[in-house]
């Protein structure tokens, strides 16, 4: 089994929340994303920081590309490991 991960880089909570929340019916994941706050370097402001939404992909079944498009959709990325 590998421990394949996908982070998504999102710029707000409420994006990250959305994307969390479509990824099940889009993708059909099984396994709650987890949810990270990104502090950016040197900055204590919450306007300053990211969200990360990272999934296992054990099975290896989700197409990289299809995840950064749909992190764009919430003006985010998928950071590559």
């Amino acid at each position: 089994m590998s421990d394949v991960r996908h982070v998504l880089v999102l710029p707000d909570r409420d994006a990250a929340k959305e994307a969390v929340e479509a990824l099940g019916e889009r993708f059909g994941i099984d396994e709650e994303p987890q949810l990270v706050r990104d502090a950016l370097a040197g900055e204590d402001d919450a306007e300053d920081a990211q969200w990360l939404v990272v999934l296992r992909d054990e099975k290896e079944r989700l197409d990289p590309a299809e995840l950064d498009a749909f992190a764009g959709e919430w003006d985010g990325w998928r950071e590559e490991p």
